[in-house]
């Protein structure tokens, strides 16, 4: 497949700027694969297409408020730093991105807080706009993430909203997030509920969670067109001997496995045995799936509207099928659905 393929227009008014009101009752398009057809529900009719015995495989990484606003030394310039991962806990090392890019450079220190309460000294250069920085930090480490989380807001995509509200640091966060580490939230996993969850035990319906911590890499632009060249970031990913279980007993039962979002969907399907079963894993996978390509676990997946030549497009085209899904793109523009994490979503079973 060619990168060109997964381009269409996408207006700016056709992404979800907030959320919905009630998390479970964005709109729902149903897709299903094998005859093309499509529906249209409400979030919360999901769990009208499973039953006893089921499972929902879910995302239970946790946001941090990974962007940050400081200046630099002497000249008091604006500077944005994105906080990708914690490199070394005990040298306060950070992985990070840095805009401006051009004007910061080795030796440089970052000043954060209206007081300057926190500063950090860029020490390496990893990638053209990547950076290592070391925080100056004279405290305990839980004060020091204090601080530095405290000065962060919730890394909601600039092309969602130009400005971050306090309602972002609980819409943008899953109610199950529990393990942090993610820059972005696993945007299907937000239209879950308590009132839906609860709805679920009473069909029946089993729930589990892996990790994945869901990076940048998501994000950035593929820049070639030939898809086999594109290399995806590596994540952090968990997935524990209960949920390889739970999951493995699930398929062999004849029931049917949900992944809840393209980061579920990439979790399962990087590592597994060759009788098709899942695999307890905790490492590292910067799987990258486009079509075609052969799913060995799950059944039916749910995911947002993504972005045009997005690497996410990409994955839900090769569970759906290139076809099928394009055209689902071209009802949902047609039909006003909201496009990104704060919008509608579509199920394909």
């Amino acid at each position: 497949m060619k990168l060109s393929q997964f381009n269409f227009n996408l207006s700016k008014d056709m992404i979800a700027s907030e959320p919905p009101r009630w998390r479970d009752e964005c709109k729902l398009m149903v897709v299903h694969k094998d005859t093309g057809e499509i529906e249209h529900r409400i979030f919360k009719d999901i769990i009208e297409y499973f039953g006893k015995g089921d499972t929902f495989v879910l995302n239970d990484t946790k946001v941090f408020p990974a962007r940050l606003y400081g200046n630099k030394e002497k000249t008091g310039a604006d500077i944005e730093v994105f906080l990708l991962r914690e490199l070394n806990k005990e040298q306060r090392l950070w992985d990070v991105i840095v805009d401006p890019a051009r004007k910061i450079r080795i030796g440089n220190k970052l000043y954060f807080g209206d007081d300057e309460s926190l500063v950090a000294e860029v020490i390496d250069n990893t990638t053209s706009r990547g950076r290592t920085l070391r925080f100056l930090f004279d405290g305990s480490y839980e004060d020091f993430k204090e601080t530095l989380f405290g000065l962060g807001e919730p890394p909601v995509p600039k092309w969602v909203k130009d400005k971050v509200t306090k309602e972002d640091e609980e819409n943008f966060q899953t109610i199950f997030a529990e393990k942090e580490g993610a820059v972005s939230a696993p945007a299907a996993g937000l239209h879950f509920s308590r009132e839906l969850f609860n709805r679920m035990i009473l069909k029946d319906i089993n729930k589990t969670f892996i990790t994945l911590h869901m990076g940048i890499g998501h994000f950035r632009s593929v820049d070639v067109e030939d898809l086999s060249k594109h290399k995806m970031d590596s994540e952090r990913l968990i997935i524990t001997e209960e949920t390889a279980d739970i999951i493995n007993r699930t398929k062999k039962n004849g029931h049917k496995v949900l992944a809840v979002g393209v980061t579920v969907m990439r979790g399962l399907e990087a590592y597994y045995t060759t009788n098709d079963e899942v695999i307890a894993f905790d490492g590292w996978t910067n799987k990258f799936i486009f079509p075609p390509y052969r799913f060995a676990i799950p059944d039916a997946i749910v995911s947002n509207f993504h972005l045009p030549c997005s690497t996410m497009l990409m994955s839900v085209a090769a569970f759906g099928g290139f076809d099928n899904v394009m055209k689902a793109y071209g009802v949902a523009l047609k039909e006003g659905y909201k496009f990104g994490p704060y919008g509608d979503a579509m199920l394909i079973i």
